[in-house]
């Protein structure tokens, strides 16, 4: 079976099997926990912040972000397709009382023009704008990378209208990875900023959030409240620390597959790769109503053991990872030409 439905189905190599064993552990909600707490200084350090908070999903520390920047009532402002609005049940509204403004990027990339006039002027008619969110690398954008430049600008921007900003930078690692940058160079503008370990870098579990101390202080707090606080929770931040020592640099690869994935697509002229070409190692592929339906492909595919899945009646996504060998990224891009004709 070839895998390609997300980077997150990864299993644990043996040498971060065996960190995860050899693990010390504590209780981290009472006292420490020593290797979680190697694991938030490390992410701090490489991130450029003054502290990070270990959690068990992005989902988590995305609205632990949001909660602690704006006030119950508030909203913030976020790109129309981004996760924290799409795939996070609406957390912001059940749990935190927020409201999202989604404005329209290009290409998922919101740049000044796009907020201008966006942000509420103090009245009581109105909710109170508190935070701006971007995404980095965008998801349903096909992994996309947002342009350092533009980032720079977008956060001015919203420190200038008395604005937090936080990134939902999941896979920060990849866009690290494919531009060169450093992943504290792409945090910098930010007030804070979430990044999981569970999906390109291949640990099984866990997330964080980093930024000043007394905002990670103030997270912690919301974590309990959401019930993710943890016990021994090295067990699981072994493989996050083991991950973020060993495995970023082969990073490269996936974004090789998934490059090759998208040239065969390509070469279909009934397929297309949203946004025109593959940033990292999300390849989203537009899919011609002439040729058929996503699910169509989707059944296809899975006639020759490749596993994907349908983000909309006509696109299908296909992710690349460690568990996917360049022989099965051989196969799979065969079979894709076979079915696009």
């Amino acid at each position: 079976m070839i895998d390609l439905r997300s980077d997150t189905v990864t299993k644990p190599t043996p040498e971060m099997k065996r960190a995860i064993i050899d693990a010390p552990l504590g209780d981290a909600v009472i006292d420490v926990d020593p290797t979680v707490e190697k694991l938030e200084q490390r992410t701090a350090e490489i991130l450029g912040k003054e502290a990070a908070v270990f959690m068990p999903s992005g989902s988590m520390t995305n609205q632990v972000a949001v909660r602690v920047h704006c006030e119950r009532g508030s909203e913030f402002i976020c790109e129309a397709d981004c996760h924290i609005y799409h795939y996070e049940q609406g957390a912001f509204a059940g749990l935190s009382g927020l409201v999202a403004k989604t404005v329209p990027g290009d290409q998922g990339t919101l740049r000044v023009e796009h907020l201008e006039g966006k942000v509420h002027p103090e009245n009581q008619h109105f909710t109170r704008t508190k935070l701006l969110c971007l995404e980095n690398t965008h998801n349903r954008w096909g992994g996309r990378i947002q342009p350092q430049d533009d980032v720079v600008q977008t956060c001015w921007w919203a420190e200038g209208q008395g604005l937090k900003t936080h990134l939902d930078g999941a896979r920060l690692w990849n866009a690290a990875s494919a531009t060169g940058k450093s992943e504290a160079e792409l945090c910098e503008p930010f007030d804070s900023v979430s990044v999981c370990f569970s999906k390109g870098l291949g640990a099984p579990v866990g997330s964080a959030l980093v930024g000043e101390k007394a905002f990670v202080e103030e997270a912690r707090r919301a974590r309990k409240l959401f019930g993710g606080a943890m016990r021994q929770a090295g067990i699981i931040a072994a493989g996050a620390l083991y991950a973020i020592d060993h495995h970023r640099e082969r990073l490269a690869i996936d974004h090789q597959h998934a490059r090759m994935l998208g040239e065969a697509a390509t070469s279909c002229e009934a397929f297309s790769i949203r946004g025109g070409d593959v940033h990292t190692n999300i390849v989203a592929i537009d899919i011609a109503p002439s040729w058929g339906t996503a699910q169509q492909l989707v059944d296809q595919l899975a006639e020759h053991d490749i596993q994907c899945f349908a983000i909309g009646p006509q696109a299908i996504r296909l992710v690349t990872h460690l568990d996917v060998s360049a022989e099965q990224i051989a196969t799979a891009c065969q079979v894709i030409k076979a079915a696009g004709g």
